[in-house]
């Protein structure tokens, strides 16, 4: 794991000073985390700090961001994981995590002494907060500041970006998709939403495309006036109770028909076979999306879906599987809906331009970026997202569409504006190949000839 900045409760005040203290001058992403949700594990306090650390990782990797303008942070207000509190040799606060308007103090600080002192068009991403806290920080601060949350608007792009791929494959416009979620949090919020936005771009009403998403969470159908709560983000998506209402997310399927199903939750594991023969009966080209991580809380596996659905499926997932081959000799290869499709590409956008405020429509605009990137025999090959080995063409791309987009809307403001916006971005791309110091041309000595 590399250096990473830690910043406590206890800094309240001195926060700037703490920022000072880190030693490079030109920082152009941070990354940050409070560590209260880290991928499906849970609150891992002040270890959640490789999230940062790995994210910022893939900025360079992907995109060729140089690494010195890389800051990942991890804000410690205490963990309520029990094992941490009783662990003599956890790093953090010995606390429950703090709740208190202190907490809010704490990240109104931080971001003021980021800005203070790196300039306001620095890049924030929040990273793996709880989901209340995760809502709540977007609302507050994408105004003020180059902010984005990479669970509910990063994610959002990617999922996006493989149904527009699975229109691609089936001809099937995104406005006669029905959709249903198994999981209502942050993420599966980010995606409705931003499918939302690409139904109303393509002639549709919010109400009408709403209409068209439905949630599952662990109490069931989102509806309207259940027992259990409804959460303020989820409520665009609490539709009016059915005559009957489903007991089990394999009776909603069957009930609401969906063509598509995302699943995105912790728990994992919640797709039985059952459902996905289902969705094999009810359409002829199911789409599948098991998004959930790591790995063995899938909703279901590539091989799952494949083979149930004999290979008529279009199945993307949020962690690796190996290439599927049905008994006919046919051979899928699943794709990965990772967000380091996005976020790299993004940024690049953003430094290019100096773009500030975030609206989802970049993210909608990355998201029909990444699509193009897909070629006709990745289609073939059941691919919704093209290979990873392309992926810093693929960052280019997107970040040149970003570009486009901030310039064309007024949220650009490097100047002049330039022309080949591409040729642009590859000038600035950090590489480890560096050139030889030894000329080209060297005259080097003759072995003599004995």
């Amino acid at each position: 794991m590399g250096p990473g900045l830690f910043i406590s409760i206890s800094d309240r005040g001195h926060i700037r000073s703490i920022v000072n203290n880190w030693p490079e001058n030109d920082v152009k992403a941070v990354v940050v985390t409070d560590g209260e949700r880290i991928l499906g594990l849970g609150d891992l306090g002040v270890y959640g700090m490789g999230i940062p650390v790995g994210k910022l990782c893939l900025y360079t990797a992907c995109a060729g961001i140089q690494p010195h303008k890389c800051l990942p942070v991890c804000i410690d207000v205490g963990t309520d994981n029990p094992n941490l509190l009783k662990d003599p040799f956890y790093m953090g606060l010995y606390q429950r995590r703090d709740r208190t308007q202190a907490y809010d103090d704490l990240i109104d600080e931080f971001m003021e002494a980021i800005t203070d002192r790196y300039g306001q068009n620095t890049l924030i991403q929040f990273e793996d907060f709880g989901n209340h806290n995760a809502f709540r920080f977007l609302r507050k601060y994408r105004e003020r500041y180059c902010t984005f949350n990479d669970d509910i608007q990063g994610t959002a792009a990617v999922a996006l970006a493989g149904l527009l791929a699975a229109q691609k494959s089936t001809g099937q416009p995104i406005t006669e998709h029905r959709v249903l979620f198994l999981g209502a949090g942050e993420a599966a919020l980010g995606i409705a939403n931003l499918i939302v936005m690409a139904m109303v771009e393509n002639g549709m009403t919010i109400e009408m495309a709403r209409k068209r998403i439905w949630m599952y969470d662990k109490h069931g159908l989102v509806l309207q006036g259940r027992e259990d709560q409804v959460d303020v983000n989820q409520e665009p998506f609490a539709h009016q109770a059915p005559a009957s209402v489903p007991k089990s997310f394999e009776e909603a399927v069957a009930m609401l028909r969906p063509t598509t199903i995302i699943g995105h939750r912790s728990p994992g594991g919640s797709s039985p076979p059952s459902v996905l023969h289902k969705m094999a009966a009810i359409n002829d080209r199911p789409i599948i999306f098991a998004l959930s991580n790591p790995t063995a809380k899938a909703e279901c596996t590539a091989q799952e879906a494949y083979t149930i659905t004999e290979g008529r499926c279009l199945f993307a997932s949020g962690s690796p599987f190996d290439p599927v081959t049905l008994k006919d000799g046919r051979t899928y290869k699943a794709g990965q809906g990772n967000n380091a499709y996005i976020f790299p590409g993004h940024l690049w956008g953003l430094m290019g331009s100096y773009g500030a405020h975030q609206r989802d429509r970049v993210f909608l605009e990355a998201a029909k970026a990444l699509t193009d990137q897909l070629s006709q025999s990745d289609l073939e090959e059941g691919r919704l997202y093209p290979p990873l080995a392309n992926i810093r063409e693929v960052s280019i791309s997107i970040a040149v569409k970003v570009m486009e987009f901030l310039y064309a809307n007024g949220m650009a403001f490097h100047y002049p504006e330039p022309n080949d916006k591409e040729a642009y971005i590859r000038s600035k791309v950090w590489t480890s190949q560096y050139e030889s110091f030894v000329p080209d041309v060297y005259d080097w000595p003759s072995p003599e000839k004995h």
